[in-house]
């Protein structure tokens, strides 16, 4: 994976509409389905992995792997591993975790209260 580097506090750097900007790493690599429904999920508490998984229906154990490594790198998830045997390993928001799973809930319910109206367009378009 290869990533942009925040040198010299250029606000380029934090333009998201600038195709090269750190920034706008930062955000697609967040702002995919996985990883919203991970924080969403999360947001509830502490979890282990396989709970995680039944919680997210339709995500694969490569996937979920995937993101939660990626969320975890960009701090927004801490996994805490516990010396036992098997390994217990767990996830939870971090602070900045938290602060996105706020912008997710209102997704969430965006989605919600506007459902209705986005399938009716979409049975308008399709027909």
């Amino acid at each position: 994976m290869v990533t942009k580097q925040l040198n010299d506090g250029s606000p380029d750097e934090a333009d998201l509409t600038r195709a090269d900007s750190l920034a706008r790493e930062i955000f697609s690599e967040v702002a995919n389905k996985w990883a919203l429904l991970i924080i969403e999920v999360l947001g509830d508490g502490t979890l282990r992995f396989g709970e995680v998984r039944n919680k997210v229906d339709g995500i694969s154990h490569k996937m979920l792997t995937q993101n939660l490594r990626m969320l975890e790198r960009n701090g927004l998830v801490e996994r805490n591993v516990h010396p036992t045997v098997p390994p217990r390993v767990e996830y939870t928001l971090t602070e900045p975790g938290q602060a996105l799973r706020a912008t997710v809930d209102g997704m969430c319910d965006w989605t919600h209260r506007y459902f209705g109206h986005i399938e009716a367009s979409r049975h308008r378009f399709d027909a």
